[in-house]
């Protein structure tokens, strides 16, 4: 099963890309998103790293967390699930 983490604290630079290529070095990374801002298009900060095994997420937690990407100190969590919220 595929585990998600969460990954704060991004460059306002960090594209998808970069993302992605920082955890491969962790395992076998199946998506890597940085989330942006639906009106401006730049980026929010953080992001979202797939890996395809639970021992990989955690070699990446492990090693990662407090790394440097893009000339920032990038937080590495396993993310939680995605809480519903009411629409006004």
């Amino acid at each position: 099963m595929a585990t998600k983490l969460f990954v704060g604290s991004l460059a306002w630079g960090t594209t998808d890309d970069n993302l992605k290529a920082h955890f491969e070095a962790a395992g076998t990374v199946l998506s890597a998103r940085v989330v942006t801002d639906r009106e401006s298009g730049r980026s929010r900060g953080f992001g979202f790293v797939e890996f395809e095994n639970d021992d990989d997420a955690k070699k990446a937690i492990d090693t990662l967390n407090s790394s440097q990407l893009d000339g920032r100190e990038i937080t590495v969590n396993e993310a939680r699930p995605r809480e519903e919220k009411p629409r006004y």
